[in-house]
């Protein structure tokens, strides 16, 4: 469904609003979203009949989101190993729909996570990139590099949630350990 303007900045919301309530509160009733969206409940069920329409849909946007940001790290500028800094930096900002995604195992079967996207493709291109150029250990296979991407991420969303360390250190300290595990 190709929707522009008004619609889709709903949806949007709506989407926004999910994935930020269901973080923090896995049970949270659409109710919840739509307060959250500022919509009423009968706006989020217009879009969204069901909550596993509105689960569906997160997968959907969630894979839309990594596909933009990853547009916008620009992974074709500069050192490799500094494309790999600003797109973790984008990543992060996906913290609180991936760690919805990660912790609850009843949305593992969203179709588009299986196959293989642009995103994880310019990835790929990224790190052989870095081990062509020096800036990334060609000793570390692709897939440990983007494995080690994911779970440093995964450990700075959570040390921010569980540890209330405020995300600009956590992000900090994410990119600091990526770079000196991937760096030769």
């Amino acid at each position: 469904m190709d929707e522009t303007g008004t619609r889709a900045r709903t949806r949007r919301a709506i989407l926004d609003a999910a994935v930020s309530t269901l973080a923090r509160n896995p049970s949270a009733s659409l109710a919840d979203v739509a307060a959250a969206a500022g919509v009423g409940r009968t706006t989020v069920h217009r879009y969204f009949r069901e909550r596993s329409d509105l689960l569906s849909a997160i997968g959907a946007h969630l894979m839309e989101l990594v596909a933009t940001t990853t547009e916008r790290a620009r992974l074709d500028d500069g050192p490799a190993v500094e494309a790999l800094d600003r797109l973790c930096q984008e990543y992060f900002e996906l913290g609180d729909g991936f760690l919805f995604a990660f912790e609850n195992p009843q949305l593992a079967d969203w179709e588009s996570w299986d196959s293989e996207t642009e995103a994880d493709q310019a990835l790929t291109r990224l790190i052989e990139r870095g081990h062509a150029d020096g800036t990334i250990d060609p000793a570390l296979s692709t897939a440990w590099v983007g494995s080690l991407l994911w779970a440093m991420l995964y450990a700075a969303w959570q040390h921010t949630r569980e540890q209330c360390v405020p995300k600009h250190t956590a992000l900090r300290l994410c990119l600091h350990s990526l770079r000196k595990a991937v760096t030769p």
